[in-house]
């Protein structure tokens, strides 16, 4: 392959990119790009390679010679992903969504640039999804809910139906997101961070924590 073949990245060697890289080399691999035109963007990594794919810092790689850059940006925490795909935006490196094969979508969804989508995923009908959406292993989107920028679904998460999800929202792994109604929908405020396994049957407000069945607000 030459310059004239685009580059891609997977941004992040961290466990949550080395989670990523399998189903973004298997996308490729579908399209016919051999997998040398797929590596790890970290700055932070004292390794060359892992996992058979280099490692290379962002300058190096916006500088490597292809007719385009793609990335997707696999790190968990929202304000990083914000910050990161700022930065690859200014460079000219178009955002990059990866879905593996698994996931199901179904009718009238419309997703935003550089998600991730993670092994038996499901979104169903009627939703919005913003730029830069994380949805781990498992979890689920039920009908008429729309979910922000940079929002991060951890594993098995369950959002049920007529749910607003705000920007830089956190879901913990095995969380329960009760379903709302037409016209009152659940609401989960903006960079708000609901634990591991909560059930949530009420609004959450912006910038808190909630945890437990039913989630209340973690006291600091």
């Amino acid at each position: 392959m030459t310059a004239s073949n685009p580059l891609f990245a997977v941004y992040g060697a961290s466990g949550c990119g080395r989670g990523v890289m399998p189903l973004a080399r298997a996308m490729l691999e579908r399209a016919g790009v051999p997998a040398e035109r797929l590596v790890f963007v970290d700055d932070s990594s004292a390794q060359a390679e892992v996992n058979g794919h280099r490692i290379i810092g962002f300058d190096a790689f916006v500088a490597e010679s292809a007719v385009e850059h793609y990335a997707v940006i696999a790190i968990a925490d929202g304000a990083t992903r914000e910050r990161l795909a700022l930065r690859l935006a200014e460079a000219g490196v178009k955002p990059w969504t990866v879905r593996a094969r698994e996931t199901v979508e179904m009718d009238q969804v419309v997703l935003g640039e550089g998600a991730v989508l993670s092994p038996f995923v499901t979104l169903t009908s009627n939703i919005t999804i913003g730029k830069h959406f994380h949805a781990n292993l498992y979890s689920y989107v039920e009908h008429d809910c729309v979910i922000g920028d940079f929002v991060t679904f951890a594993p098995a998460v369950r959002c049920n139906g007529n749910v607003v999800i705000e920007d830089h929202a956190y879901i913990g792994t095995g969380a329960i997101l009760r379903q709302g109604k037409p016209g009152a929908p659940l609401v989960i405020g903006r960079g708000a961070v609901v634990g591991m396994g909560a059930v949530v049957t009420k609004s959450v407000p912006p910038g808190v924590t909630v945890v437990g069945n039913p989630a209340r607000v973690l006291d600091r």
